[in-house]
């Protein structure tokens, strides 16, 4: 018997040691593709080139505000590439909303290697690009999906934007790890921790927190305690059906377009709502 007890704690960890080592690739999937706006229903994006603090040479899409119109800076989810996020940019777009989707390292085709310090510096040198490209920071709106609403938590916290979209947020990463693999120390073991609970309470611009009830990658709740940790004015949206990347399927850019266009200080039609061409 003791012998059996010491082959399974021995594997037990042998099986913490390779997660522990190999976490960021569980963390984050890339899709390192070179790709075409105009491939994906944006060919009025054009890709931007910007340059990180630590040297690398990252590629973004862009397509600029009308006049007087905010600029959507999107940090997207761990999985995937930017293309597949053209389908939300497409409406901001089409409303007169700049956007900005950002590339990380490590995907798209960019340089580097995706960490949690990586990607708050690709945030940073993007924020910066706008600024030197007639957008303030305080005409930007900081977007994050899943993963990116880490990101985004992140820039608001250091005083970047004037309002906060969270899509499918988290209270932190370890949360999310701990509630997954229930079996396993993830707050003692995990690198990149993502810690948006405590920052957000510093956070002074509107916040907006969309999230699927039935989303099972990222549980409700851990939307819901964000939410209770932020401050005034703050919004919970809760799209009842969806799951973690269907939200658009289920009516949620009903849910933040009218957001956008509070924190972008225009007056809505006379049908109190923006109008999509």
């Amino acid at each position: 018997m003791a012998g059996y007890l010491l082959v399974a704690v021995a594997v037990y960890i042998g099986i913490v040691a390779v997660l522990y080592f190999g976490q960021r690739k569980l963390v984050y999937l890339p899709d390192d593709l070179l790709l075409d706006p105009a491939r994906y229903g944006v060919s009025d994006m054009r890709p931007a080139q910007i340059r990180t603090e630590d040297g690398l040479d990252l590629v973004s899409w862009f397509s600029p505000p009308r006049e007087g119109y905010p600029t959507v800076v999107l940090f997207h989810g761990n999985a995937g590439h930017l293309g597949i996020r053209g389908f939300k940019a497409r409406p901001l777009i089409d409303q007169g909303y700049g956007v900005l989707l950002v590339g990380y390292r490590g995907y798209n085709g960019n340089p580097g290697t995706p960490s949690e310090t990586g990607l708050y510096a690709d945030a940073r040198a993007n924020i910066v690009w706008l600024s030197g490209h007639a957008v303030p920071t305080q005409d930007i709106v900081l977007y994050g999906e899943s993963l990116g609403s880490g990101v985004a938590v992140q820039m608001a916290y250091e005083g970047n934007g004037r309002g906060l979209v969270l899509e499918s947020p988290f209270s932190s990463l370890a949360d999310v790890g701990a509630a997954h693999y229930w079996w396993l120390p993830v707050r003692f073991l995990i690198k990149d921790r993502f810690d948006s609970l405590s920052k957000i309470s510093a956070v002074s611009v509107p916040v907006l927190i969309v999230h699927g009830s039935q989303d099972w990658i990222v549980p409700v709740r851990f939307g819901k305690k964000l939410f209770a940790a932020a401050r005034d004015p703050k919004q919970l949206e809760i799209v009842e059906g969806a799951g973690h990347n269907d939200l658009f399927d289920h009516g949620a850019l009903g849910k933040i377009l009218p957001f956008l266009f509070e924190v972008s200080s225009r007056k809505p039609d006379r049908s109190g709502q923006p109008t999509l061409r």
